[in-house]
């Protein structure tokens, strides 16, 4: 029994996770990538200090890379001060190590374990376009109440113990969802996650079924498009099958030498009929899937090496719920702000760009 909630914008899963913040009774995990210092952290940062004075328990998880090298210290100290638990995951050290490449780039939060948020916005001020940074920053979430938030509080756990020495009692986090929910279920929900160490590529299994065995179509997101050969030849296939495949990517790159390597995908995907669009307004950092009507995929997971391979991950999969004709809408509406690439727009692209991509694919592992 969960019901979902769509996001289409970082501005409207703000809001909402706001409003269910201030709800709290009994505990908050929140789990993120990247934090700077701003609007929406100073907001946050006051709900938890209040609820953590009436004795919510309140963990606060952040990427040793992601937020320890652009966010000073001292902006978690008044955090501390006042009974927030804060943790750095995987702490950056200057030393060479392959270790540094495991990231925790999930995006949770949990409250009282019966209602869960996901998706691709950090807790930044660019991800509700209260700043601008590369044109209107697009995002995505989706908000779950009910059973499967389950399994955000073991995956936020498990993190957050592999620096713990003492192991918490799983039990105390399970809700009285009856008291707490009263609705019907919403088609299947299920959260999951990714782990660079456990030798199982979930998040591109996931995405390659769905390629896989798609009828009508495919829709995707993503901000970086840095495909290896299994995934290029899925999509490419899928599109000579007669499946209408389209993929949105950013039109204003965060970063240009990913962007560079994009184009060299380009043509190789439209000559075989996949439909590739720029989100012209900006930047999408969107991170999700739909198919057929009936099967969808909102988290973390980037289109790139890293996101496949490298870092922690996590995501959920929609199948015959409501909320997967939302997800449709809004992939149609961002299409409509976008600009479709030709071929001829791929052959006209500098030779310049064209051998930057090429050279550049070479380190797209470590990109």
């Amino acid at each position: 029994r969960t019901c979902v909630r769509y996001f289409s914008v970082g501005e409207l899963q703000f809001e909402a996770l706001v409003q269910e913040l201030k709800k709290a009774e009994s505990f908050i995990f929140m789990e993120f990538f990247i934090i700077s210092e701003g609007y929406m952290f100073d907001t946050i940062s006051e709900i938890l200090i209040d609820k953590a004075k009436h004795g919510v328990e309140i963990r606060f998880m952040y990427d040793g890379i992601g937020t320890q090298l652009n966010m000073p210290s001292k902006a978690f100290d008044k955090l501390k001060e006042n009974g927030v638990k804060c943790r750095i995951f995987n702490r950056f050290t200057p030393f060479l190590s392959s270790i540094q490449n495991n990231r925790d780039h999930r995006k949770i939060v949990v409250i009282d374990g019966h209602t869960a948020f996901t998706g691709g916005t950090n807790l930044a001020d660019e991800y509700i376009n209260r700043i601008e940074r590369f044109g209107h920053w697009k995002d995505t979430a989706i908000m779950l109440r009910g059973d499967a938030v389950w399994n955000y509080t073991v995956m936020f756990l498990q993190l957050w113990e592999l620096y713990e020495p003492k192991i918490s009692d799983y039990e105390t986090f399970i809700p009285k969802y009856r008291t707490i929910c009263d609705f019907e279920s919403d088609g299947f929900v299920q959260p999951y996650s990714d782990s660079p160490l456990d030798k199982e590529n979930v998040g591109k299994m996931v995405y390659l079924d769905i390629i896989n065995n798609a009828k009508k179509y495919v829709y995707i997101t993503t901000p970086y498009l840095i495909l290896d050969n299994e995934m290029l030849t899925a999509l490419q296939l899928a599109a000579k099958k007669g499946i209408d495949v389209r993929i949105i990517t950013p039109h204003i790159p965060d970063k240009w030498y990913v962007y560079m390597i994009a184009w060299t995908y380009y043509p190789l995907l439209i000559e075989a009929g996949v439909k590739i669009f720029e989100y012209t307004p900006g930047f999408i950092h969107a991170k999700s899937f739909v198919s057929d009507d009936a099967r969808a995929v909102i988290g973390t997971i980037n289109l790139d090496y890293r996101s496949l391979y490298l870092h922690y991950e996590c995501a959920c999969l929609l199948y015959q719920s409501s909320v997967v004709a939302d997800i449709k809408d809004d992939f149609l509406e961002t299409q409509a702000l976008s600009q479709q690439i030709s071929i001829d727009d791929c052959k006209k692209l500098p030779l310049r760009k064209k051998i930057a991509g090429w050279l550049l694919n070479i380190f797209a592992p470590m990109l």
